[in-house]
């Protein structure tokens, strides 16, 4: 493994990145991204729960990534980002619709650097209140992520910081396929991995670690259907946003690097509706005490809506990959 301090320089895997074929980051990249970040993470559980628990033909396993820091998988990038590069007296800057924000500040905090988030309206308060108790310097502009987004790129200019890029960044993606390997060694016979679609970026990562084996399928809700409407076109494109996982999913416009390597390790993307997300919530809570956000619940709302059907037999792996929300809104 390449040790945690040794830098990667900007734009270095998009140029010349490890993954097959040209993609900006492959199994060699999260290898040395788990490395690099282990002390930082947790390793998070899995749990398995019997077939009527989501109505399937087998046994459904769980991967509890909403128990890791900060509430979601977020950490996981944010570490490899910072670890991977001199950050400068003004700290890091970023752009999030929340759980980004709080991996951001919570890394920031944890080695040292200043933070400064961007978030729109649309950010729960249970997540800006937590982001200002992690100390980072937030500010609300706009009401969904492209518009934070695009104040905190002009701040960036002037502040002079490290820009932390929510998704589409070689280090980022890299630091969340080490979900991918971490679930690999703790369940290795899964046949499919249900994942929850942003930005593109925890997908790409995964799939980038899997490829192919075992199939990937990204879950989005019609608010938030951006991966479905890029692999439709053929390139990412700006699509309209909004519905109930619009905090935690709402990426306008995938990255270029998630989509790169989901259209060729990405079995599918299905989409479900906010009633079905809203269901998923309560199953979970009601039958496994398990406390999820909505972006979360998109995974489990497949298969409880009949969006994604198993096979008789078919070994599924449900990714849970955040939990940062108020638990009476469930």
């Amino acid at each position: 493994m390449q040790d945690r301090s040794a830098p990667i320089r900007e734009g270095e895997a998009r140029a010349g990145g490890s993954g097959p074929g040209g993609l900006a980051v492959g199994r060699p990249d999260i290898e040395r991204a788990s490395g690099r970040i282990a002390a930082w993470i947790r390793l998070t559980p899995v749990l398995e729960v019997e077939p009527e628990t989501f109505g399937t033909p087998g046994s459904v396993t769980l991967k509890l990534e909403c128990h890791q820091h900060t509430g979601s998988f977020k950490p996981r990038g944010a570490f490899n980002r910072i670890l991977s590069n001199e950050v400068p007296d003004a700290g890091v800057i970023a752009a999030s619709g929340g759980n980004f924000g709080l991996a951001v500040a919570y890394a920031a905090s944890r080695l040292g650097h200043r933070a400064e988030v961007f978030v729109p309206e649309s950010t729960p308060e249970v997540k800006v209140h937590r982001l200002r108790a992690y100390g980072a310097n937030v500010s609300i502009t706009g009401h969904f992520y492209a518009e934070a987004l695009e104040a905190a790129e002009v701040r960036r200019a002037d502040s002079g910081a490290l820009w932390m890029h929510a998704f589409d960044q070689p280090e980022m993606v890299a630091g969340n396929g080490t979900v991918g390997s971490e679930l690999d060694e703790q369940v290795g016979d899964l046949d499919t991995l249900l994942v929850a679609v942003g930005g593109a970026g925890l997908i790409g990562g995964i799939a980038a670690w899997f490829r192919g084996d075992p199939r990937v399928v990204g879950v989005e809700t019609e608010g938030t259907a951006s991966l479905a409407a890029a692999l439709a076109h053929g390139a990412p494109v700006d699509t309209e946003i909004g519905g109930i996982a619009a905090d935690s999913l709402g990426a306008r416009r995938v990255g270029d690097i998630g989509f790169a390597i989901a259209r060729r390790f990405v079995d599918r993307v299905t989409v479900v509706d906010d009633e079905a997300v809203k269901r998923a919530q309560r199953a979970l809570w009601e039958d496994l005490r398990i406390v999820v956000e909505p972006g979360a619940a998109a995974p489990p709302a497949a298969l409880l809506s009949g969006a994604y059907r198993p096979d008789e037999g078919e070994r599924v792996g449900v990714l849970l990959c955040g939990a940062n929300t108020d638990p009476r809104s469930i």
